[in-house]
């Protein structure tokens, strides 16, 4: 029986080429998760749901583009939704979303979220194991930066540290997260 990662990945490959019923399986199958995705970014219900559309219709432009052997279908299309989404926010202004760091919830680590929710069941453990791996600030940036659709620089005022630094607080999170994940 095949899982539902080859299922969607079974249908990337009709729908670069034209199969509108592939697509509508691909929208049934994850549209909920997405919207999840657009939602948690935007905070407005409206938005989330153009945004959701225009997902869609990138997907079915570059279908071509998905490469199986770098992500899931799910990473990939999840990945398309959440830039989107901070593509709209980003257009309300750099400080739409800025709150104190202080204030912003900390989800609990074992409790399963709308992130997690995005990958296969065999890949959430070991997202979350290789995500409990970093120090308690890395992982918050990583979540805050790529599960919430704060940009770097609305973070880095949150946290009161220069651009450069908290740049690189995600790009060596991402490089330690990448070979946990590899391993």
């Amino acid at each position: 029986m095949a899982s539902a990662s080859d299922t969607l990945a079974g249908l990337m490959p009709r729908i670069a080429a034209g199969d509108r019923d592939a697509l509508r399986q691909l929208y049934d199958a994850t549209s909920a998760k997405l919207f999840g995705v657009c939602l948690r970014i935007l905070a407005d219900r409206e938005e989330a749901e153009d945004v959701l559309q225009e997902v869609y219709v990138t997907i079915w432009r570059r279908a071509d583009r998905f490469d199986a052997a770098r992500a899931s279908v799910m990473t990939w299309i999840a990945t398309i939704a959440r830039n989107r989404a901070i593509d709209r926010l980003r257009a309300r202004g750099p400080m739409a979303r800025a709150e104190p760091v202080e204030e912003l919830e900390i989800a609990d680590e074992n409790q399963v979220s709308a992130e997690t929710s995005l990958f296969a069941a065999d890949d959430r453990a070991q997202l979350a194991a290789c995500m409990g791996e970093l120090d308690e600030r890395t992982r918050g940036v990583i979540r805050t930066a790529f599960f919430d659709g704060v940009t770097y620089d609305a973070l880095a005022q949150r946290l009161g540290a220069p651009l450069g630094t908290v740049k690189s607080w995600i790009r060596r999170g991402l490089a330690k997260l990448r070979g946990c994940l590899e391993r």
